[in-house]
Order: C-alpha cells, then sequence, then structure tokens
C-alpha cells in the first residue's frame, strides 16, 4: 500500500506557505479522529492542478492504515463498463465492503465530480452514483474498526448544490500560489536557477504584482524550464509562466 501511494507522491510537498503546513496538521487531526471514534471523512477543495491529490496523499500515508485504496475514474474506465451506472457502483460498495473488513483503512476518493459523470455545461451527473455516495460516506465501519475517507474536488458549487458536500466531517481547502514569496518560496526548493540565475528572475518579477498559480501546474513549469539550457532557464520560465496566466 505505501509503495502504490509513493507512485502517486510524484513531487515532495513543498511547504510554500504555512496554509500548507496547517492543512497537513489538520490531515494528522483528522487521522487521530479516525483512529478515536472510528470514522471520520474529509473533503480536500480546491482549483485544478492546486495539488489536492497530493495532499491528500500524504495525509493517507501519514495515517499508517493498514488498508488504503485510492479509487480514481480511471479504476472505473477499466472496468470496460463506464457507461453502466451499475457497474460503477457496484465497483465502489466493493471497495467499502473491503475497508469493512479490515481492521484501520483508509480510502481516497480522487476527484469525486468525476467519478459522478459530471458534465457542467449540462448540468449533468449520475443520481445512481450520488446515492451510493450519500450512503456510503456517512456508514461507519462495524464495531471496533477504523475508517478515515479522504476527497477531492474541484466542483465546490457542485458539490453544494447536490448536497454532497454537507457529508463530510471536515473541509480543508487548498490555495494557489498568490504572491511572489509564494513563488519563491517553491524556486529556493526545487534548484531551478543558480544563485546568479535566481538574482536575475527576482529582478524580472519587478512590477510584477499578480501571481494566482496552482502549484502542480507550476511544478509542470518547472519541469519543462529544466529541458533548456541552464543560461536559458530564467527566460523560458519567465515566459511559460506569463503565457499560462500564472503571472501577470
Amino acid at each position: 500500500t505505501t509503495e502504490a501511494l509513493s507512485e502517486w507522491l510524484d513531487h515532495k510537498i513543498i511547504i510554500w506557505d504555512m496554509l500548507i503546513s496547517d492543512i497537513l496538521e489538520n490531515g494528522n487531526f483528522c487521522i487521530k479522529v479516525a483512529q478515536a471514534t472510528g470514522f471520520f471523512s474529509v473533503l480536500l477543495i480546491g482549483l485544478p492542478k492546486s495539488g489536492k491529490t497530493t495532499l491528500a496523499t500524504q495525509i493517507a500515508k501519514k495515517s499508517n492504515f493498514s488498508f488504503v485504496k485510492v479509487i480514481t475514474l480511471e479504476d472505473i474506465i477499466n472496468l470496460n463498463e463506464f457507461d453502466n451506472e451499475s457497474a460503477k457502483c457496484r465497483f465502489i460498495r466493493k471497495v467499502f465492503d473491503e475497508a469493512y473488513d479490515s481492521a484501520y483503512s483508509c480510502i481516497l476518493i480522487d476527484n469525486i465530480e468525476r467519478l459522478l459523470s459530471y458534465c457542467p455545461i449540462k448540468s449533468k451527473y449520475s443520481i445512481l452514483t450520488l446515492q451510493t455516495l450519500l450512503v456510503l460516506l456517512e456508514k461507519p465501519p462495524p464495531p471496533g474498526h477504523r475508517l478515515l475517507i479522504l476527497c477531492t474536488s474541484s466542483c465546490q458549487q457542485f458539490l453544494n448544490d447536490v448536497e454532497l458536500i454537507f457529508i463530510f466531517n471536515t473541509i480543508l481547502y487548498v490555495p494557489n500560489l498568490t504572491t511572489t514569496d509564494h513563488l519563491l518560496n517553491v524556486l529556493d526548493e526545487v534548484n531551478l536557477f543558480s544563485k546568479h540565475k535566481m538574482a536575475s528572475f527576482r529582478a524580472k518579477l519587478q512590477g510584477k504584482q499578480q501571481i494566482f498559480i496552482g502549484i502542480k501546474k507550476l511544478l509542470h513549469l518547472i519541469d519543462l524550464a529544466r529541458q533548456v539550457e541552464p543560461s536559458d532557464r530564467v527566460e523560458e520560465f519567465f515566459t511559460k509562466l506569463v503565457e499560462e496566466g500564472g503571472l501577470q
């Protein structure tokens, strides 16, 4: 289980602001509550590419529970019955049944709105899957067992509209980077630039007051910048950051 979770942690956790530390600390508290009471559910909400899944995975890994299962849209597609809502619900119930059999279990549902086949353009979603989740997300494990449920979502309004958001015991909000300090804190961690080039990048930031980008998207741009020569990285990274709307 630990190896499976490690595959999801493709980047180490970067504490670019105390808000991230707070999320992880709250995650540890949720683990303790699940251990003490037997059942606890957590929803991590943030914009796309804000790092929700990485944080949820870190919390799941930190729990050290013996059974950890991640449910994703890919799992459903692999059933070869993606359009079969009954098959999807049977798969979800099977995961929960397996969790109930274990003394200490953690279920991570990634992008829960995708699991519900949510289409914002048509305001369409799977009612059968929603009903299944409404039941399972509130169902405690058998006496003497412990279950921690972690879910991620980028669609707070949708979850509110279908009243799924009210099921969770607590909600953790995952922010985007919004200041130059946030950006520089990440760059200090990833060693993209030499000290000299870092000074050049800081100089280019002068006059750029608005930053808004998710950590996952930022790390992707950093990976792209690594593909060019070190002498060209400042210009390449800065240009991509502006083009992607992360810096204005």
